[in-house]
Formats: structure tokens, sequence, C-alpha cells
């Protein structure tokens, strides 16, 4: 079992590498997109300095390797000095090999945003880092608890604003549409994998004659929990039970059935882990 979760982490880490400096080479250095991480922090200084975005970058790798391997451990270190080995390695390979795209910079920008999400949030699954402007959301997200995904996008807002007077505010405005689909497909790459459920609690004075019934007609468990009228102050359970997307319709019909008066909360869970959850399950 730890051989297989090595090699899913190994195939992660190369994987997002590489769709990451995708993004990198071909949509943000020859756009000069403005899109947070080391990129967009190389494109926003390079008019400052006499180094190329390039080097900027290898500068980026290493400090920000520093930080995490001080702050997020030894584990992260040795994971993510993958990333600071191959980050570098495939920006060389795929600078040259260029590939000319020619299209509108806002569609640049929102393309690099999506697929460099993509690729982070694949190198993020397996607890590392790709050795950039993503350890200070990593450091920021052990301290905080925040989203990972909020955190990410708040830092690279952040960093784009270092454009502004280097580039202008339509080059931010451009670099913006890059955060924002960052963050989203950052957040999507980080659920993905789980079940899509919904989660439901259910008040009713016949809770008892559901519980046994969600557990026999749907093979689902379900938690008890006190509960006490605002309005009344009358003490009355109320269940709690995650059932799969295409059961809800079936948990609905039951508990109707049962009770036409039962009151129901219904909210999507993004991800489920464990027994019933973890594995291929059908009704």
């Amino acid at each position: 079992m730890k051989r297989t979760s090595l090699l899913k982490d190994a195939i992660y880490l190369i994987l997002g590498n590489f769709i990451l400096v995708c993004s990198v080479a071909y949509f943000i250095i020859p756009f000069k997109i403005l899109s947070g991480g080391m990129a967009g922090v190389a494109v926003a200084i390079q008019p400052l300095v006499n180094i190329s975005e390039e080097m900027i970058i290898y500068i980026i790798v290493v400090t920000t390797f520093i930080l995490g391997a001080i702050f997020l451990g030894k584990e992260f270190a040795i994971k993510t000095v993958v990333s600071a080995i191959l980050y570098p390695l495939f920006l060389i390979i795929l600078l040259d090999y260029p590939i000319h795209i020619n299209i509108d910079p806002v569609l640049a920008s929102l393309y690099a945003g999506l697929i460099a999400g993509i690729g982070i949030g694949l190198v993020f699954k397996t607890g590392a880092s790709t050795g950039g402007m993503d350890v200070p959301a990593l450091i920021l997200h052990k301290v905080t608890h925040v989203k990972l995904s909020t955190l990410v996008m708040i830092i690279d807002a952040l960093t784009i604003v270092l454009g502004v007077w280097t580039r202008g505010i339509e080059a931010v405005l451009i670099g913006l549409v890059s955060v924002v689909t960052t963050g989203f497909a950052v957040d999507k790459v980080l659920v993905s994998g789980g079940q899509h459920a919904k989660m439901v609690y259910i008040i009713s004075d016949k809770y008892q004659t559901i519980l046994f019934n969600i557990q026999k007609e749907l093979d689902r468990g379900t938690t008890i929990i006190s509960a006490k009228g605002g309005f009344t102050g009358d003490e009355k359970p109320m269940l709690l039970t995650v059932v799969f997307a295409n059961q809800y319709p079936l948990l609905h019909d039951l508990v109707v059935s049962i009770d036409p008066n039962a009151f129901f909360i219904v909210s999507d869970a993004t991800e489920v882990k464990g027994e019933g959850f973890s594995f291929e399950y059908k009704i």
C-alpha cells in the first residue's frame, strides 16, 4: 500500500510540475502575464533588474525551498526538492522548444490560470510544493487553517500588484483573470477523487422509523444529534446522514412516505472519506 502511495505521489509531482511549466513557458512568459506565482513575480520585476525572467524564477525556487524546509518540515523538504529540480529542468527544456500561440491576451491569461492551477493542485495533493510562491500559502495554511486555494488566490493577487508600476493597470487587470482561474482550478483538483454526496439533517417525531429504514433500504449510517427548538425549547433528536447524490431522491421519498411533515436541511459534501465512501459503491 505504501509503495502504491509513493508511486502515485511521484506521478502527481512529475505531471503537476510539467503542466505548471507548460503554463509558464507557453502562456505566462510569452504574453508577459502578471499571473502571480514565481512566473508572475518574474514578469513584474524583470523591467527593474537586468536579468531574465527565467533567472528570477530560479532564484525564487531556491529561496522558497529553504523557507519551506524551515517552516514545513523534513517530509515537505524531501518531496519539494523534487519540484525544485523538475521545475527548472522542465522550464529549460520547454523554452528550447517554443510554441507560438497567437490568441487574445485575456484568453491567454484564462488558460494560463487554468493550466497552472491544475499543475499546482496535483503537486499539493502529494503534500509537497512546486517550490515557488505557493510555499508562503502553505506556511500560512499551516498557521491559520484558511482554505489553501483561497490563500493561493490572495497571495497571487498581492503579487500582481507589483506589476502596476512596471507593466501598467491593463496588464494587472488581465493578470487577475489568471489569478481567479488558478484558485478555481486548484480547488477543483484538491477535492477531485472524492465522492459526490449530500449531507442531510432530518428532524421528525418519527425519527426512529426513519433511522431504521435509512439503514435497511439505503444501507447508509446515521447519527443522532440532540437538538432543542429555539422557539419552543422542546428537546427533539435530529438525524444526520450522508448519501450519494444519486441516493438523495430515494432518501427524500423514503422520509416523506414516513413523515410528510419532516424537516430537511440538505447541503453538498465536496469530499467524503471513510467506510462506504472510499471505494466503488453501488446501490
